[in-house]
């Protein structure tokens, strides 16, 4: 029996934003951009507040970190890069693909897993999420006097350069390390065996780099990440490098994948946890549910099973 044309349907399942493919008749993915801003939002609120844990003076942990500055930075690595693992696992991040980092998302654009106008999207939301989340931070200071204390006197958890060196410093550090990350990201991301690691993979990156080079920039390689507690803690200096140095790197990655100098990658989808959905958009509801369409590699027609 012929099934009835169903448009929305049809346009759902050849709908693959996040494998550079978007149904002509779907420009804007405002489920993905929801998403994306909220994961981002998570990722802050964790991350500002270990660093505020970790690093205020005020704060029992932070006044006996103080005295071990290398623990301190790798501790605070650490775990900024865990509340990345945490947004991701959420039904948000798995919905996104949780890149909650315009580098990541301008990786993905340059590799052409993402459109223009959805990295572009990706890149606002990305912003509003970690505004958001440093606003939910900066509001329990209000509420809780000992909390907004420790969080004033570590500025938020602002990024900004090294002052005694010269800038340039700080900057070459964001793009190198930036680059970095996003050959690790890429290349766990592009590979079938590894692929689940890349949501973990963020914690254990900033564990090693953060005590060899945090103190030049502060390992941001994420301007979302920098700027939004910028603009609560009135911290500015530099703030350009936190944009030309991340981006760079994360150019200067594709373009090293591109000439196959980390082996031949080839990446499906422009997502960090959650694959398989071929760059389809899951549902909120269940984000581990997949279309098994006809055109997928992967396709079992219906009834089939293992033999």
């Amino acid at each position: 029996m012929r099934l009835p044309h169903l448009p929305y349907l049809h346009i759902h399942v050849h709908d693959r934003p996040l494998a550079g493919d978007p149904h002509p008749h779907n420009l804007f993915h405002w489920k993905l951009y929801f998403c994306e801003a909220i994961a981002t939002a998570i990722l802050m609120i964790l991350g500002l507040s270990a660093v505020i844990v970790l690093s205020a003076p005020a704060s029992p942990l932070g006044a006996v970190l103080m005295h071990h500055p290398y623990i301190q930075t790798a501790l605070c690595g650490l775990c900024f890069g865990l509340s990345g693992t945490a947004a991701a696992m959420t039904p948000f991040g798995k919905v996104s693909g949780a890149h909650i980092n315009p580098s990541v998302t301008l990786a993905f654009s340059l590799a052409k897993r993402i459109g223009g106008v959805d990295a572009l999207n990706y890149m606002i939301a990305q912003v509003i999420g970690a505004f958001l989340g440093t606003a939910v931070v900066y509001e329990a200071g209000r509420l809780i006097a000992w909390w907004g204390n420790m969080a004033v006197a570590v500025h938020y958890g602002a990024t900004v350069p090294y002052g005694h060196i010269s800038i340039w410093w700080a900057m070459w550090s964001e793009m190198f390390v930036t680059a970095a990350l996003i050959a690790m990201l890429y290349w766990l991301a592009a590979h079938p065996r590894w692929k689940f690691i890349t949501p973990w993979s963020g914690g254990l990156f900033f564990l090693v780099l953060n005590p060899i080079t945090a103190w030049l920039s502060g390992n941001s390689v994420n301007f979302a990440r920098t700027l939004a507690p910028a603009l609560f803690a009135g911290q500015w200096s530099g703030l350009w490098i936190y944009v030309v140095g991340p981006f760079a790197g994360a150019s200067l990655a594709v373009m090293a994948i591109r000439m196959n100098l980390l082996g031949k990658l080839h990446l499906l989808e422009a997502r960090l946890v959650n694959f398989g959905h071929h760059g389809r958009v899951p549902g909120l509801d269940d984000p581990h549910r997949k279309l098994n369409h006809p055109d997928d590699p992967d396709h079992v027609p219906p009834g089939a099973g293992p033999a």
